[in-house]
């Protein structure tokens, strides 16, 4: 399993008229905590853009539990827990970090696709190798 956590500070700009996060940037949010979890695994998205890939999103899904403001410290929490599969399913949790609570949690799908094509695929070679040894052994991993 990959797991990540990530803090940002909520700027004016993210605030509605409510001066609640607007909540579409949370979205962004989501964005921000997936590409720094895939830095931290050491795998850049931009490195994967190089190697002639992109990861569309397919679905997206969010649950607003109480809402953040104009400079609260947000820590978001990205897991991916399956290696093995074709999309990748990414779970988001946000949480204000002074207080702990949980503010949204949601979860984005995404696919590979070969750049120059825009066909489907499954997951490269070097991501995997990039990544599987951050997955439990005991998970097959044969059909990779």
């Amino acid at each position: 399993m990959l797991n990540c956590r990530f803090t940002v500070r909520v700027r004016y700009a993210d605030t509605d008229k409510m001066q609640f996060v607007y909540n579409g940037k949370y979205l962004e949010y989501f964005e921000v905590g997936r590409t720094e979890l895939l830095r931290h695994y050491g795998i850049a998205y931009n490195e994967i853009e190089k190697k002639g890939y992109q990861l569309p999103l397919t679905e997206a899904n969010l649950k607003y539990k109480k809402p953040a403001v104009y400079d609260d410290l947000l820590e978001i929490e990205t897991t991916v827990a399956e290696l093995n599969t074709p999309k990748v399913h990414i779970e988001y949790k946000i949480f204000n970090k002074e207080s702990g609570e949980l503010l949204v949690e949601g979860f984005t799908d995404h696919f590979f696709v070969k750049t120059e094509s825009k066909k489907a695929c499954r997951p490269p070679e070097f991501y995997i190798e990039k990544l599987l040894p951050y997955f439990s052994k005991n998970k097959d991993s044969s059909n990779l």
